[in-house]
């Protein structure tokens, strides 16, 4: 196991850039299963998640070849429909929290798929009621194998129909119109998410052929067709990526610009930072972040203390509340930061409060924090990271802390940072990769 040896209180400043979107890349490379053609995507961050998806693919029997450092392709023509079903695949899956976007591309064009609790974050429940209840209306059948602990998934032929989901979820929206494409007839999704990852997803599968009407918003309605065929597509760039590095700018910033962020796909998330009292200013597509010799949080206009939560699109996305949490400590006021869809998320904050930050952790899902107002410089300390996004705001307060940290477990980080500490010592940060 790895761990980052971080000297905290050295001043980042300079240029970095994000990389591809993690959560688009991994829905669009499940989605070049539904054609035997080649599909090309560029952007594609060099991150852990990635790469063991792509050995899932690869084991599948999909032909994935590399074109460039960043460019794949990928060729679903001769797949191993036996293995798809077999205790190795499911153990696979079980490991990897992407591969849950697998199961619409293969029911889809399939008719079948074997499905396992996936793996991936430690950050509480999250169920797959909503992918099952889409898959049903659509027609497909669940059977629970006991002895397996697996669901598989099968239906001759899917139907198309109205649905209203239980939840905005984006796998299981993502999944679903995966499912649909090629169904029989008309599907209608309500409530659907609407981030642009599923945007992303739906613009792609309509230059493949698909027919979805209604993009970037909560109704869908997909016209099946037969078939779908090869094309090209460039991944967004990573909005979380671009959020952790304006909460770091903020922290421990001497001037940082945030290059070819995709400005109109960022939604609240730099006003929100904004509510934090932190400056960012916008030139072109990047984002400008001066040193912060000190920032003050809004109030609301009653004077009572501001909340931060998140929500579906375009609310604040939950990846980012750890890292406003973070930001938060160093805060001149205080902020109740309510995270409302995992319920273990915020337990990493006793990591911050060992290092001197004022928190209170109300409940699994809100913690108030009571900034320092950089009066009170956090202190060194060693932890582990629970999940990505803890891991990169423990990163980001080691940054900050006054002495050496250590993080432990940080494949965590890996899994949706692209060698996050080589762009960071550029910037001028003493990160140190060794192992534990």
């Amino acid at each position: 196991m790895e761990s980052f040896v971080i000297e905290g209180g050295h001043p980042l400043s300079g240029t970095i850039k994000p990389q591809g979107a993690k959560n688009e890349a991994l829905q669009v490379i499940c989605a070049t299963l539904l054609t035997n053609d080649v599909v090309r995507i560029a952007n594609v961050p060099d991150i852990l998640d990635v790469r063991n998806l792509n050995l899932l693919m690869q084991n599948i029997g999909v032909k994935v070849e590399r074109l460039a450092r960043d460019e794949f392709s990928y060729q679903a023509d001769e797949l191993n429909l036996d293995y798809l079903g077999s205790d190795a695949f499911v153990r696979k899956c079980s490991e990897l929290r992407g591969s849950v976007m697998l199961i619409g591309a293969l029911l889809g064009r399939f008719g079948k798929a074997t499905v396992a609790q996936p793996g991936g974050d430690k950050i509480g429940r999250r169920r797959l009621d909503t992918h099952f209840f889409g898959f049903k209306k659509l027609g497909a059948q669940l059977d629970k194998i006991e002895h397996r602990n697996v669901y598989e998934i099968h239906a001759d032929r899917l139907k198309g129909c109205y649905m209203l989901l239980d939840e905005a979820s984006v796998t299981g929206t993502a999944n679903i119109i995966m499912a649909a494409v090629m169904a029989e007839g008309t599907t209608t999704i309500y409530n659907a998410a609407c981030e642009p990852y599923v945007q992303q997803l739906c613009r792609m599968l309509c230059r493949m052929g698909a027919r979805i009407d209604g993009i970037g918003s909560n109704l869908l309605t997909i016209e099946g067709v037969e078939s779908l065929h090869g094309t090209d597509h460039r991944l967004l760039p990573d909005m979380i990526e671009v959020g952790s590095f304006i909460g770091m700018a903020a922290m421990i910033g001497n001037g940082i610009r945030i290059k070819d962020v995709s400005q109109r796909n960022l939604g609240i998330i730099p006003d929100s930072f904004r509510r934090m009292g932190i400056t960012i200013e916008e030139e072109g597509d990047d984002l400008f972040i001066p040193r912060q010799d000190s920032y003050c949080v809004d109030c609301y206009v009653d004077g009572t203390i501001l909340t931060l939560s998140d929500a579906p699109w375009p609310g604040l996305t939950p990846d980012l509340l750890s890292v406003m949490l973070v930001v938060a400590t160093q805060a001149q006021g205080s902020v109740l930061i309510h995270q409302k869809m995992f319920e273990s998320r915020l337990f990493f904050v006793d990591k911050l409060i060992d290092m001197g930050a004022q928190i209170i952790l109300c409940d699994p899902h809100r913690a108030v924090v009571i900034g320092h107002d950089r009066k009170l410089t956090l202190r060194a300390g060693r932890m582990s990271s629970p999940d990505i996004r803890a891991g990169i705001a423990l990163l980001i307060a080691a940054l900050s802390a006054k002495g050496t940290s250590r993080i432990a477990n940080i494949a965590q980080i890996d899994r949706g940072y692209e060698n996050i500490e080589q762009r960071l010592n550029a910037l001028g940060a003493k990160i140190e990769r060794v192992q534990s």
